[in-house]
């Protein structure tokens, strides 16, 4: 860290003292960019995507309702130092997606279908170079072309009443930033600021025997359905069934339903403040949720034992709950800004039983300030933090562990305690259909020394740099 004033602690004081020299804080509703003047290379620059409105075949398909989508992530992440060793990863990810609308194309109101797949390629990062629980670039997968969503959606009651079924995967529905981070504006590299790490305690546990159950989360999906009342503007509720263990082995088309799967449900209720068109204050959003998977998890004090001859026991079910909130602290100019310029906080924290989950706490904050730089509008700088308490029963078995492995002549096992990394990234915004990124982050106890080791791993400094193109 740089002596201050730099500190990453009087940056955002600074931040925030801003906030009292800006004319206006109002909330403003979508405006509508004005049509790019200038040269042909300007207005390039400034459409919406990289190829353009194909002669105007593109708006005209969008009017009679068919939109299609295209989107392209390219990473390349780097070990500076710490972790498991140092070293480089290149992995990028394309994105295409259909969009129809049942209402434009003369069918029936309020219906929308919906298909995506996704490719994904290069060399694993997380599990070479740093070993991390929380994972620290956004495109961290394994190499594979899969279909990802395909789900029917209507909308009954003046759009208070939506009914959702297919292909799908949770965190487009649950969970989801809005403000601060998301597929439409990436503002961070480390996956646990898109969704969660907590929710992936559905997966099975490194050394654990293999259960019937996982998430369904991007890039994968699977069979579920989804029913939403919003009553006003202003509040919903939500509840979703999925398929308790989806398929991540092949293209993505593999479907079954097989009762020892079990089925996750996902429950939330959401406050949006500020966002109507008439509202004038600052907008927010303010989540509560919970979830429940029906199938059998292992224990996690009598299996972490077992190779000293403890025998396994089973919990039926496994469940947790959550709570997210976002909010505009400060615009910096008025209503009319077409750049939304301003200052965003999010704080969202979560928490799962100790006996049948690798981690029982996480919680993680941050800032994204849009437009800091006069002259640079739309580029965003990032700020976060997250914290990832590893279960105590975790910690209990390894202490248990290290009473008997001395007297078998085997080294004391590390004991688990957390993983936490702080993030700080620039974005720039090279056109509107382009995007720029670099990530600096600072990765505390990777893997938590949940690991039943001797060794723990160091602390590791990751830079990430990504590119965006909207086609």
């Amino acid at each position: 860290m740089k002596t201050r004033p730099h500190t990453p602690i009087a940056l955002v004081a600074s931040l925030l003292s801003s906030c009292a020299l800006f004319t206006q804080a109002g909330s403003p509703p979508p405006v509508e960019a004005a049509k790019p003047q200038g040269s042909a290379l300007e207005r390039y620059f400034m459409q919406d995507y990289m190829l353009g409105d194909w002669g105007g075949l593109r708006s005209r398909l969008a009017e009679n309702g068919v939109e299609f989508e295209f989107f392209f992530v390219g990473s390349m992440p780097t070990n500076l130092g710490g972790g498991l060793r140092a070293g480089s990863a290149y992995q990028h990810g394309f994105l295409a997606a259909l969009d129809l609308d049942t209402e434009k194309l003369g069918f029936w109101k309020g219906g929308h279908f919906h298909v995506s797949g996704v490719s994904l390629e290069g060399d694993p990062f997380a599990s070479t170079y740093v070993g991390d629980l929380n994972k620290t670039n956004l495109v961290d997968f394994p190499a594979d072309t899969r279909l990802w969503q395909a789900w029917y959606q209507q909308e009954l009651f003046d759009k208070k009443l939506t009914i959702k079924a297919g292909l799908l995967s949770v965190d487009r529905d649950f969970i989801m930033p809005e403000l601060y981070n998301s597929l439409a504006s990436i503002n961070f590299l480390n996956q646990t600021f898109f969704f969660p790490t907590m929710a992936f305690n559905l997966y099975d546990i490194p050394g654990f025997p293999k259960g019937s159950h996982s998430l369904p989360s991007t890039p994968y999906a699977s069979l579920g359905a989804l029913i939403k009342w919003q009553p006003t503007e202003e509040l919903y509720i939500k509840a979703a069934i999925y398929d308790g263990n989806p398929d991540d082995s092949s293209s993505g088309t593999r479907l079954a339903l097989r009762s020892e799967e079990g089925a996750l449900m996902y429950f939330e209720a959401g406050y949006r403040l500020n966002q109507g068109k008439d509202d004038t204050g600052l907008p927010g959003n303010y989540k509560v949720g919970g979830y429940y998977h029906t199938d059998e998890f292992y224990d996690i004090y009598s299996t972490g034992l077992a190779a000293l001859g403890t025998t396994p026991e089973t919990h039926q079910g496994n469940y947790g709950v959550y709570f997210l909130a976002e909010q505009m602290l400060c615009y910096e100019t008025g209503r009319d800004d077409p750049a939304q310029q301003g200052l965003v906080g999010f704080f969202r924290v979560a928490g799962a039983p100790a006996d049948r989950n690798l981690a029982e706490f996480g919680i993680d904050g941050g800032l994204v300030f849009k437009g800091l730089i006069p002259g640079r509008d739309y580029d965003t700088l990032g700020f976060g933090a997250s914290y990832l308490k590893i279960s105590e029963d975790v910690t209990r078995a390894q202490r248990d562990a290290n009473k008997i492995l001395p007297l078998l002549g085997q080294p004391k096992i590390k004991e688990a305690d957390y993983e936490g990394v702080i993030e700080m990234n620039y974005k720039l915004q090279l056109a509107a259909w382009w995007t720029l990124q670099a990530s600096l982050q600072y990765v505390f106890h990777p893997g938590a020394r949940a690991g039943f080791s001797s060794e723990a791993i160091p602390d590791a400094w990751v830079l990430g740099l990504q590119t965006t193109l909207r086609f």
